[in-house]
C-alpha cells in the first residue's frame, strides 16, 4: 500500500484520527512536561546534593517526551514498543525523583503536588499504551 493510499484510510478512519490527535496532543503534553522539569530543577538547591538530584530529574524529566515522539517516528511495532516502555521508565524515576524533592521540602507543597501529579498521569498513560500494546 502506498503512502498516498494509507493516508487515505486513515481519513476514513475516525479511529486513526483519533489516535493521531490523542498522539499530537501527548507529544505536546510530555514537552510541556519536560519545560516544567527544567523550571523546577532551576529552582532547587545549588548544594551538591540539589545538583545530583537536578541532573537526575532533568534527565528523566525531559527523556519522556523526547522517547515518546521517537515512538510515534518508529519504523516497527517493536520499536514502538521499546520506546513506550523507556518513556514509562523514565516516567517512574520522574515521580521518584519528584517524591525524593517533596519529601526534603525544597519547594513550594502546591508546586510538587501539581507536577507530582502530572508525571503520575503520565506513568499511568504510558503504562496502559504498554500494555495494550501485548
Amino acid at each position: 500500500m502506498s503512502r498516498v493510499e494509507k493516508t487515505n484510510n486513515n481519513q476514513s478512519n475516525p479511529m486513526a484520527m483519533e489516535n493521531k490527535e490523542f498522539a499530537r496532543q501527548l507529544e505536546k503534553r510530555t514537552k510541556t512536561f519536560a519545560i516544567t522539569i527544567i523550571k523546577l530543577s532551576s529552582i532547587l538547591p545549588n548544594t551538591p546534593e540539589g545538583r545530583v538530584i537536578r541532573n537526575q530529574i532533568t534527565k528523566s524529566g525531559t527523556s519522556i517526551g523526547a522517547n515518546y515522539r521517537e515512538a510515534n517516528r518508529a519504523r516497527s511495532k517493536a520499536d514502538f514498543s521499546n520506546k513506550i516502555s523507556i518513556s514509562e521508565s523514565e516516567s517512574s524515576e520522574t515521580v521518584y525523583w519528584l517524591e525524593i524533592i517533596e519529601e526534603l521540602e525544597w519547594t513550594e507543597i502546591q508546586l510538587i503536588e501539581a507536577v507530582l501529579k502530572e508525571a503520575n498521569e503520565l506513568l499511568a498513560i504510558f503504562t496502559s499504551i504498554g500494555k495494550n500494546m501485548k
